[in-house]
């Protein structure tokens, strides 16, 4: 292998790492993790991520989902649709990275 394409290789591999552990990184709000995303605006979508980012106890985590869920509920019922619960919360996820207590 010459030089010019280890070189390569090396530049290619420093650009990837820091996306390779993608489930350490921090916890982000999205349609496919957050009860009732299609009802919230984008400023509530960002706030929600806020919050969740914010909580350093579990029991604080799931007080707010519970009040959030709650809410999505509600309007979801006023829409007439259906929500079904996700099999993961954020707040579980949250603590299997260590990131609540």
């Amino acid at each position: 292998m010459n030089q010019r394409l280890a070189a390569r290789i090396l530049i290619a591999l420093f650009l990837v790492a820091p996306f390779s552990n993608a489930a350490a990184g921090p916890w982000y709000a999205a349609s496919p993790n957050t009860y009732g995303w299609r009802f919230m605006t984008p400023e509530e979508r960002e706030e929600h991520q806020r919050r969740m980012r914010s909580f350093t106890s579990y029991e604080e985590c799931k007080a707010y989902q519970a009040e959030h869920h709650a809410l999505m509920a509600e309007r979801a019922r006023k829409a007439r649709a259906l929500l079904k619960p996700h099999a993961d919360s954020g707040c579980e996820q949250l603590r299997a990275q260590g990131r609540l207590q």
